[in-house]
């Protein structure tokens, strides 16, 4: 969720606690998002800097790839489950 909200914008953790909060009416704590966002870090999957006075992190080209991969494995399992319960 974090992968996909940061492909359309840059994101500081509470705007991260919004998104998932607006989208899935799940509210996470700040301890638990930022625990996740600096671990994609770690991974090189996003990477952060400062704009106004905030922490904020952008998606990096591997963390744009990773996305892109769980979206054809969705479409794929999506495809895949449709075939098995619509077969004729």
């Amino acid at each position: 969720m974090i992968l996909q909200g940061l492909r359309e914008r840059s994101l500081n953790g509470h705007d991260v606690i919004a998104l998932i909060n607006n989208r899935h009416q799940i509210l996470f704590s700040s301890g638990t998002v930022y625990t996740c966002l600096y671990t994609l870090e770690k991974d090189g999957l996003v990477k952060s800097g400062l704009s106004s006075g905030k922490t904020v992190f952008t998606l990096t080209e591997r963390g744009e790839e990773t996305v892109k991969e769980f979206l054809n494995a969705k479409t794929r399992i999506l495809g895949l489950l449709l075939d098995f319960f619509v077969s004729e």
